[in-house]
């Protein structure tokens, strides 16, 4: 009897599991796919969309799979999704996102990944007109604001961001958990002859940089095209691979830099096997944003042995550590300058090469989701 009283029902919101989700996608299924191997304890109730729900696999005993097919930040959201989860006699719930329903009937903890929304507002990031985007914003600050301060433990992906956390919605640091992410193993061959063919299905020829993520305003590929076109023109034969999903702010992208060069590729979404590839083949990996939370992608591309050019700003000198060669993305000049200079100096991409292929092993998806299995069972 005992035994059984310490068997707790805990509840993940899974909705942006697997590509699906793009980069929060990567984070739910990580932290989902580790947690429920390390604890072998616990009853875990799963949370999906028909969109992802085949791709999670569960035995049914200790781990159930509920069909959520509630679409994000929605009305729907915050009226239906406290229904199906009251109907599971929950102890606990794993929101991995800020999109906690105000009316969440039991205990959670939530993970924040950045403010870009508070930090970075911007016209230029939605598709939505002038008024709809303040009303939407308002009631993104609201939500977040509500589920921040009714949160049992609010998980942050790093430093920077509890600070900003702390900052922002004036709470206790005690209540703020630092849980760093990981880099996946990406699977996939990686042999020079598979190399090859994916270069080729892309169209994509040598040498060329690489960025790898979503095109909105704050990831600032509208600079780094800018300052491409210009090394161009020293660099005659180089090329900018720009790989994400095909979406309005890629579309967007697209037009912009027919303006500036013909050597800027877009090859959309790109599979984990294929990309592991991409990251084999190029000579630079650039990452110019404004603002991050944490910046997976640069680390996935350390991990793979990939030179990072990267900017400097938020959070990013914090989990690059000193295998990264820095730049100002408020300053084409000094962006055009760090690009050119590893591209010229072997030694010093060497260098940071080996640095950042221990930078990465600092980052492990096994131990942010022991991390989080812990902060679960300091709720109890």
């Amino acid at each position: 009897m005992d035994k059984e009283k310490k068997i707790k029902r805990i509840g993940v919101d899974a909705r942006f599991y697997g590509p699906l989700g793009k980069g929060l996608g990567r984070y739910t299924q990580e932290i989902v796919d580790n947690i429920i191997k390390l604890d072998r304890e616990n009853k875990y109730v799963i949370f999906l969309r028909k969109e992802n729900f085949n791709s999670f696999e569960c035995d049914g005993l200790r781990i159930k799979k509920v069909l959520a097919d509630i679409k994000w930040y929605g009305l729907a959201e915050q009226l239906i999704m406290p229904y199906y989860i009251r109907r599971e006699h929950l102890d606990l719930m794993h929101f991995p996102h800020f999109n906690v329903p105000i009316f969440c009937p039991v205990k959670y903890i939530v993970t924040i990944h950045d403010l870009i929304l508070i930090k970075f507002p911007t016209l230029r990031a939605t598709t939505l007109g002038p008024v709809i985007y303040k009303i939407k914003n308002l009631a993104y600050r609201f939500v977040i604001s509500s589920a921040i301060a009714r949160a049992k433990k609010v998980l942050a992906v790093s430093e920077y961001t509890k600070k900003a956390i702390i900052e922002q919605f004036k709470i206790s640091p005690e209540k703020v958990v630092v849980t760093y992410e990981g880099v996946t193993e990406l699977s996939g061959a990686n042999e020079p002859s598979d190399v090859n063919a994916v270069l080729n299905k892309y169209k994509i020829s040598q040498p060329y940089l690489l960025y790898v993520g979503n095109a909105y305003p704050h990831k600032n590929l509208e600079g780094l095209i800018k300052v491409f076109s210009e090394i161009n023109k020293n660099f005659s034969s180089l090329k900018l691979i720009l790989v994400g999903k095909e979406d309005y702010f890629y579309g967007r992208l697209k037009q912009y830099a027919k303006n500036f060069s013909d050597n800027i590729i877009f090859p959309g979404y790109v599979p984990d096997g294929e990309l592991k590839a991409l990251y084999a083949a190029a000579v630079l990996y650039v990452f110019p944003s404004f603002y991050e939370g944490f910046g997976l992608p640069p680390l996935e591309a350390m991990a793979h042995g990939l030179t990072v050019v990267s900017s400097d700003k938020t959070c990013l000198p914090e989990i690059l550590g000193d295998a990264a060669l820095y730049f100002d993305p408020d300053d084409e000049a000094d962006i055009k300058n760090k690009i050119e200079k590893a591209l010229a100096d072997e030694k010093l991409c060497e260098n940071l090469r080996n640095r950042g292929y221990e930078q990465a092993k600092k980052y492990s998806w096994n131990r942010c989701a022991s991390q989080t299995l812990a902060v679960y069972k300091n709720c109890f």
